[in-house]
């Protein structure tokens, strides 16, 4: 055997990360702790970026909508290279 005690090792490495992940959450704030602590004008940034990150999400489910609606023609969900060629062409 090669002695190392596996063990000791093992429960002292659970022990020790196990102490870091408590440590964190005790002392990290949450996302209200940290936006009532902040001070007015960085909440009216933060509030301008939430509206504008939120204007862009509606903006982009409305274009998927628009999308999924518009793949249900089966004709025009197809590539556009899956047509065949017209007849004069090469």
């Amino acid at each position: 055997m090669s002695g190392f005690p596996w063990g000791r090792f093992t429960v002292a490495s659970i022990g020790l990360m196990s102490m870091g992940y408590v440590l964190m959450k005790a002392t990290t704030p949450t996302e209200e702790q940290l936006y009532n602590e902040m001070a007015p004008d960085l909440r009216r940034k933060v509030d301008a970026a939430r509206a504008a990150r939120m204007a862009r999400e509606a903006e982009l489910k409305r274009q998927v909508d628009a999308q999924v609606k518009h793949d249900a023609d089966p004709e025009a969900a197809k590539p556009i290279w899956a047509d065949t060629p017209p007849a004069g062409s090469k």
